[in-house]
């Protein structure tokens, strides 16, 4: 009689037998900066603030010493800067090039940056794109993307990671970063990032808010499933290094479609609203914290995710660490 219970009669037996791992390795710290003199809590996410650039060198040191390698930097923009046609995302002294030459500077390649590359932060109405009559300019916005993107390369930026779900982007960087002799820069598109509800927090630390209509124009339909994967084919044929899914724990689906579909790396981004989701039904006691944490990691990485963005990273870093 075939009895699964025997693999799980010890714990050894079910070590042995674990399909997957997740590891600290796998995820990348998500962190905010803003160019102000003290850090500012962020609203919905306890535990998290817009940091200051002093705090933001303490926290990157504090992931290195918990094995957590890679960091992905949301700069917040102060609002005079922004513009209509965010002239600030291609100036190579805006706060994201400043932090990233600091952290360069500071850390070297022990310290991998990522950099969102995408217009909301630095535009006056709120979008990832260029807005005219009340219409998001693709290519327009595509030609700004691929400047921007070459600012940061220059200032130290590991990996490009295209957020703003523009046609053609993926591209233009790429042609971009190779004609510039960046062509040992990685690009991690985001693929599949879908018009979400779950975005608030992280909206509300960069004050990105649209000022008019929403972003559903660009981001994809949660209701689409198999249009993620035209979106694939194009990103992988347009030169993309990795593929994004965001977010991540409501749409496990398509991170498995996309790990069956092709053989890049797959990453997933567990997004503010996810986190905050964990943290406040861990305060009304329905769950432990870093148990329930844990648990969505790893759903995501059995989905098929090697690469996890995530709010949590220094919350289970020294479980994980604990583990091996």
């Amino acid at each position: 009689m075939i009895r699964p219970r025997r693999f799980r009669r010890t714990s050894v037996i079910r070590q042995l037998l674990q399909e997957n791992e997740l590891k600290v390795s796998n995820l990348v710290l998500p962190i905010f900066v803003h160019d102000q003199i003290e850090s500012i809590p962020i609203k919905g996410m306890d535990g998290h603030s817009c940091l200051d650039q002093i705090s933001l060198l303490n926290h990157c040191e504090q992931a290195l010493k918990k094995g957590i390698s890679s960091v992905a930097i949301f700069p917040s923009i102060d609002a005079e800067k922004k513009t209509k046609d965010c002239r600030e995302a291609i100036n190579e002294n805006n706060l994201m090039c400043q932090v990233t030459r600091r952290i360069k500077k500071t850390f070297g390649d022990h310290l991998l940056v990522i950099g969102d590359i995408a217009l909301d932060p630095y535009s006056s109405d709120g979008h990832d794109g260029l807005l005219e009559n009340g219409i998001i300019k693709n290519d327009e916005t595509v030609e700004v993307l691929a400047k921007m993107a070459l600012v940061q390369a220059d200032a130290g930026v590991d990996i490009l990671a295209p957020s703003d779900m523009m046609d053609g982007r993926v591209l233009a960087i790429r042609e971009a970063l190779d004609s510039a002799s960046f062509s040992d820069r990685m690009i991690l598109s985001y693929t599949a990032k879908y018009a979400s509800s779950f975005y608030g927090p992280f909206r509300n630390a960069l004050q990105s808010n649209p000022k008019e209509g929403d972003k559903k124009t660009y981001q994809m339909n949660p209701y689409n499933r198999v249009e993620a994967g035209i979106e694939l084919e194009l990103d992988v044929a347009e030169g993309a290094d990795m593929l994004m899914v965001k977010p991540a724990g409501h749409y496990l689906d398509i991170i498995s479609d996309f790990r069956n579909a092709c053989m890049l790396p797959i990453a997933a981004y567990q997004v503010s609203g996810e986190y905050a989701m964990l943290s406040c039904a861990a305060k009304a006691g329905i769950f432990d914290f870093k148990d329930a944490l844990l648990e969505s990691l790893i759903a995501i990485k059995r989905a098929g995710a090697s690469i996890i963005f995530t709010y949590g990273a220094l919350d289970i870093a020294d479980d994980l660490n604990d583990s091996k």
